[in-house]
């Protein structure tokens, strides 16, 4: 049966595809409930280090053990067999306005800073027909109604991860009547950012909605981004039927959630 695969190019422009954009290989390491909220949530813990001032960033051996894996969850897909064309590189995105650069980053499934160690996971989540969703049993309208989370969790020195947190924050201000970016030489435009529910359960946390424009068609794409300590999880996510029809999508706010309580 085929695999749904996605990949970062993909990702930023709100297009996913059916098999073939991934190669499935390599290691996935390259170079809820929730609360509405108008910000970041915050926990109170003063200079949050990862344990406390001087602790050490988790280890990618420690960030593979806190990953999710398939016993983890009860629907869909886990797999840590990702390429690096699923998950792209910060060198390979060229903003225009650099101040909107973490959302760029996270857009096409980058991270924002400078991790000292990091892995990466895909989710696939079931697609709606077989939940027994709109589509009805057996038929597919358009595009198959399949959302796909791009999971990294990447470790950081110091405040590092604080700082990242506080870079992406200020960029969805200040970008929130869109931008525009390359990544490998193509032309992303996504013409909104708004800011969406996020998670309970983390130190802080973020959601996202941004709005992709593509050959002049909008389509959601929702961001989750939450820290732990000095730890961060990216949860950029794509929906197959809302790129064809630019319709809403639910963020897997149980995916946030069992992730974040592993990483606890």
């Amino acid at each position: 049966m085929a695999r749904l695969r996605s990949c970062a190019p993909a990702l930023a422009l709100g297009l996913a595809l059916l098999t073939g954009c991934g190669s499935g290989s390599g290691t996935g390491r390259p170079d809820t409930a929730a609360t509405p909220d108008t910000g970041t949530v915050a926990s109170g813990v003063p200079d949050v280090l990862g344990g406390g001032a001087g602790a050490r960033p988790l280890s990618t051996a420690q960030l593979d053990a806190a990953a999710l894996t398939q016993k983890d969850i009860e629907d869909g897909t886990v797999t840590d067999q990702v390429s690096p064309k699923d998950f792209a590189r910060q060198s390979a995105v060229d903003v225009d306005d650099a101040s909107c650069a973490p959302l760029a980053y996270v857009q096409s499934a980058a991270v924002v800073g400078k991790p000292t160690a990091s892995v990466q996971r895909m989710w696939i989540g079931e697609p709606a027909a077989k939940k027994g969703g709109k589509g009805g049993s057996g038929t597919v309208a358009v595009a198959p109604d399949i959302t796909s989370v791009f999971l990294t969790l990447a470790a950081y020195d110091e405040k590092g991860a604080a700082r990242a947190m506080a870079d992406l924050s200020r960029a969805a201000d200040d970008c929130a009547h869109g931008y525009t970016f390359r990544l490998n030489g193509e032309r992303v435009r996504t013409a909104k950012v708004k800011r969406a529910l996020a998670p309970e359960g983390a130190d802080e946390a973020l959601g996202l909605t941004l709005t992709v424009d593509s050959d002049g068609t909008r389509s959601p794409l929702k961001v989750v981004v939450a820290r732990k300590g000095s730890t961060i999880a990216y949860f950029p996510a794509v929906n197959l039927a809302s790129v064809a029809t630019g319709a809403d999508f639910s963020h897997p706010s149980d995916l946030v959630r069992r992730q974040l309580a592993k990483m606890g």
